[in-house]
């Protein structure tokens, strides 16, 4: 029991301090360069997710360590894990192998942010489930921030005439392109949060 706390104490920290790691490296050399845009770079999903996942993970290390499970603190690492699965697949589907679409400054923050962070959070949720089930309907929550995400890079874009990926660029296919890949990705935010909870909710029965 001791070597397992010990064990998940650390995993949580070393990966959430990771992924911290790989959001100020980003930050540094962006500044570095003389281009740095603090609202276009806050206003990337990618960049949201990892930073609450790695809050998440650190704020989960302290709980492992201190002994303590808290009900909220494990939704919002169901919440954390599902942005997490959703950065790691569209990335994966829509933006993997673009040629001329620079997501990150760093080679190896792009593998810590869209590929490691995703498969760490859904490890982690796995080994440390929540310490009770969450039903469905309890967790389609999860849903609104990409929700309020898209609504907010939609109406933001045409203001400052830039957009955080492409499949959200009317110059792109226009609006109707947009809609269209955004239903798509909202069905699969419903199969998604129904499988995070879902493997939340094995994993504790078989703890």
């Amino acid at each position: 029991m001791f070597m397992k706390k010990n064990y998940l104490t650390g995993y949580k920290l070393f990966f959430g301090l990771l992924g911290l790691s790989a959001v100020i490296t980003e930050i540094s050399v962006i500044a570095e360069r003389g281009v740095f845009n603090a609202a276009n770079f806050f206003s990337f999903f990618t960049i949201e997710s990892n930073l609450f996942a790695a809050i998440v993970l650190v704020a989960g290390a302290f709980a492992v360590y201190a002994g303590k499970k808290s009900r909220w603190l494990d939704y919002f690492r169901g919440a954390a894990t599902f942005f997490m699965v959703v950065t790691g697949v569209v990335f994966a589907i829509l933006l993997s192998g673009l040629e001329g679409v620079a997501l990150t400054a760093v080679p190896w923050d792009n593998t810590v942010l869209h590929y490691i962070m995703p498969i760490a959070m859904v490890i982690d949720w796995i080994m440390d489930p929540p310490a009770r089930r969450f039903r469905y309907r309890q967790v389609l929550a999860w849903l609104i921030f990409p929700v309020i995400y898209l609504g907010y890079s939609l109406v933001r874009g045409p203001i400052v005439n830039w957009y955080p990926y492409p499949f959200l660029n009317p110059a792109n296919g226009g609006y109707g392109q947009i809609l269209v890949t955004s239903l798509i990705i909202l069905v699969g935010g419903f199969v998604m949060v129904y499988l995070v909870s879902r493997v939340g909710n094995v994993a504790k029965k078989k703890k």
